[in-house]
């Protein structure tokens, strides 16, 4: 078997394909939670194309600077947080407001094991393209649903963005600064986390088809996602009734595991137990504290976190982070430098473990574009990272015959129609 380089920069056997090779996808999704599950089903070698409205695209397309530059230097229409999750994709411009964008979108759904949409509740219904009118037609399909509050409950129809999520569901509540104002997390985790969710929930769809030959819908909520990863916050709470308090970098439950000012800068210390605890301390010549009623157990040290904090925050200012790592790491103490995203990316595990994945651009003499890796390490059906996000339209053609068979004479008809826009 031929041998061909990996994407993520190892080598893997031309012939394999990946665990969805096969599997079509429909994808109706706009911004991020939706083109993150469908990338992630995308890397996993699903056949993957989205519809997006014909003149503007995706709504992400336009969310910059930065964009992609062209060979002369001018913008186009992949910005850099289109980029982030829509790659391994062929896109496809369709009219839904006109009947025959409509019934074109259904005839792609028949052949399609998956569609995957985030449209407002109710929205999709009048066009005959609900869940239950698709599963109807193509009782083998699978239909999954993203919005901000679900299908059902008194808030279903109303629109749901990762910062609303985050501030509505309490995330906001517990991060921040101990005395400063709520604070949302630096990048749209809410929409990330509820994008994954939506794989899950499609892979366990796909496995009842394989056994029953039954489609089923799969609804997915910005709102419940978000409230399902508060576990810890969440679980306190349940067993307190009383809301956690923020705590900056500090962990509510775990002491020392925060940031701490070095020499030169700062270190990320996170001691899950008592034996690290007592390394750590031993690495700064106190070793009494391990052994000192009021530090010797996790517990204690929670309750005396006031004392403790400072005199370990002393002690860091003594050397820099580096100073520090190359004492701690080796004993098994787990510390870290505090980086920005660039040395985050650039650390020698981030390469090995192919983070950084450069694509031909879908611009023609736009030479590459850069995009995060799969973290998904498969050993027989490796994720691959075929094609960079694509330009808006650029696969209508292509997608039209070969999904649906169609000749020239009829796509010339669909774009008589206006149903291409």
């Amino acid at each position: 078997m031929a041998i061909a380089e990996s994407p993520r920069g190892g080598l893997q056997p031309e012939m394999r394909v990946g665990a969805l090779h096969g599997v079509r996808v429909l994808d109706l999704t706009r911004v991020l939670a939706g083109p993150t599950c469908t990338q992630t089903l995308g890397d996993l070698g699903a056949d993957v194309v989205k519809v997006e409205r014909p003149g503007t695209g995706d709504d992400t397309r336009g969310w910059g600077p930065p964009f992609v530059l062209d060979a002369e230097g001018e913008r186009t229409d992949l910005s850099a947080y289109f980029v982030a999750a829509n790659r391994n994709k062929r896109s496809i411009t369709i009219d839904l407001g006109t009947d025959e964008g409509a019934a074109l979108v259904a005839r792609l759904a028949s052949k399609a094991d998956v569609v995957v949409e985030n449209f407002k509740v109710g929205d999709l219904a009048r066009r005959g393209l609900d869940a239950k009118s698709l599963i109807a037609a193509h009782p083998r399909l699978v239909v999954c649903s993203i919005t901000g509050f679900g299908q059902t409950g008194p808030r279903a129809g109303e629109a749901g963005y990762d910062f609303l999520v985050q501030a509505m569901s309490g995330l906001m509540s517990v991060t921040g600064e101990v005395e400063g104002a709520p604070m949302k997390v630096g990048v749209g985790i809410a929409d990330v986390v509820c994008g994954l969710y939506a794989t899950i929930g499609i892979l366990a769809a796909l496995r009842e088809v394989e056994r029953s030959g039954r489609g089923q819908h799969v609804d997915l909520a910005l709102y419940d996602t978000q409230l399902s990863w508060l576990v810890p916050a969440a679980a306190s709470t349940f067993l307190t009734g009383a809301a956690p308090a923020r705590r900056g970098n500090a962990h509510p439950n775990i002491v020392p595991y925060e940031r701490f000012e070095t020499l030169d800068g700062s270190i990320a210390l996170a001691v899950g137990n008592d034996p690290q605890f007592a390394k750590l301390v031993r690495a700064m010549d106190r070793e009494d504290w391990s052994s000192d009623p009021r530090f010797a157990t996790n517990a204690s040290r929670v309750e005396h976190r006031a004392i403790l904090v400072p005199m370990l925050a002393e002690r860091f200012r003594a050397r820099s982070t580096d100073a520090w790592i190359a004492i701690l790491v080796p004993l098994g103490v787990p510390a870290g430098p505090v980086r920005s995203i660039v040395e985050g990316f650039a650390d020698p595990q981030a390469v090995a473990r192919g983070m950084r994945v450069e694509l031909p651009s879908s611009v023609a003499g736009s030479g590459q574009v850069s995009v995060v890796g799969s973290p998904l390490q498969l050993s027989e059906t490796p994720t691959t990272l075929r094609s960079s996000p694509p330009s808006l339209g650029a696969h209508t053609d292509e997608v039209l015959r070969d999904w649906l068979m169609a000749d020239d004479a009829s796509i010339s008809a669909l774009r008589a129609a206006r149903a291409l826009g």
